[in-house]
């Protein structure tokens, strides 16, 4: 299947909008949630003080890293070797300089802006099956406003890529909206986590059918934005809120739908995950990185789900370079 009707004019830089964060990484039980109070496999905001209570509670060390779903997206693409950007901001602290640090290394343009506040982070406590429930502190992140996003940003842009998380801050995700469409740049939204979804359901709804052209969901965020369980029902829902539509589906693969037909892009690799943190924004990399590339959608499709296995043998959202050299064979 080609993709038709979604024109980049010949442009290739894609830029992120999101929380500029840093992951801290730890395995427990399922018991283990339970005994905190969480949702297995959800995000919620937590205040620091909280993060801090159940570090003191892991039985091992954490593993720390920079994270943030489109910031994990845009560093995936410049390791393809594709042109990113990101916009975030962070504190002025330890934290934020390993942000900065860790996007230029990787190929990304940071544009980074400052708070007093330090830079957030998110607890991501990983289960035995792989799954991740995150407690995330947005500190500095919260911070970021319309004001501080200039125009210039998105000039000669082919996707602007938001991810869902940015709901939580409705005025600058409509800035970034209506600048990204001024740009005649794409828009790409990851609705990120079914909580979110679930808040911000009625007004998701408005924002995708008015400025959306690639929607990006997991099975959990359809069932709740659809009220469809079945997954090829949840995808028909979808398909008519926006010209390019993916539902990933874990380990099975996943599903791109466009111009009213429907394709399964098969699961990569055969290995069992060892952490799923970050497999849908890496997914995002590979597929983003097709399209302004002029593959196919099932080619873009094929590198999406190859860049999503390969980060889920490991933890954290970093795909390790053995895995990056298995991933360039496929271009």
């Amino acid at each position: 299947m080609e993709l038709t009707g979604l024109s980049f004019e010949g442009k290739k830089l894609i830029v992120g909008v999101g929380s500029a964060l840093v992951d801290i990484l730890v395995r427990e039980s399922d018991g283990f949630i339970e005994k905190i109070g969480g949702e297995k496999g959800a995000m919620v905001l937590v205040e620091p003080g909280f993060i801090e209570k159940v570090l003191a509670q892991v039985t091992g060390d954490p593993i720390i890293v920079p994270g943030g779903s489109a910031c994990n997206t845009m560093i995936g693409i410049g390791k393809l070797g594709g042109a990113s950007r990101f916009i975030g901001k962070c504190g002025k602290d330890d934290m934020g300089k390993m942000v900065v640090t860790d996007l230029e290394k990787n190929g990304v343009e940071p544009m980074i802006f400052t708070s007093p506040l330090p830079t957030g982070r998110v607890l991501s406590i990983v289960t035995p099956d792989a799954q991740r429930t995150m407690f995330t502190f947005l500190g500095a992140a919260s911070e970021t406003t319309p004001q501080e996003i200039p125009e210039k940003c998105f000039e000669n842009t082919a996707i602007v890529h938001i991810e869902g998380y940015l709901l939580h801050n409705r005025e600058l995700m409509l800035t970034a909206l209506n600048r990204a469409k001024k740009a005649h740049a794409r828009v790409s939204l990851d609705l990120a986590s079914f909580t979110i979804v679930k808040e911000s359901r009625e007004f998701l709804k408005e924002i995708v059918s008015s400025y959306v052209d690639i929607l990006i969901a997991n099975e959990d965020e359809a069932r709740v934005f659809t009220g469809q369980a079945d997954e090829l029902r949840a995808v028909n829902a979808l398909s008519p809120m926006a010209p390019l539509v993916v539902l990933k589906i874990g380990k099975r693969g996943s599903y791109i739908s466009h111009n009213g037909q429907t394709m399964r892009i098969l699961p990569m690799g055969n290995g069992e995950a060892t952490d799923t943190t970050g497999a849908g924004d890496l997914w995002a990399s590979g597929f983003l990185f097709g399209l302004v590339n002029g593959y196919s959608l099932e080619k873009s499709g094929e590198l999406g789900s190859a860049c999503g296995y390969e980060v889920c043998q490991n933890v954290g959202a970093y795909i390790i370079e053995e895995g990056w050299k298995r991933i360039r064979q496929l271009l």
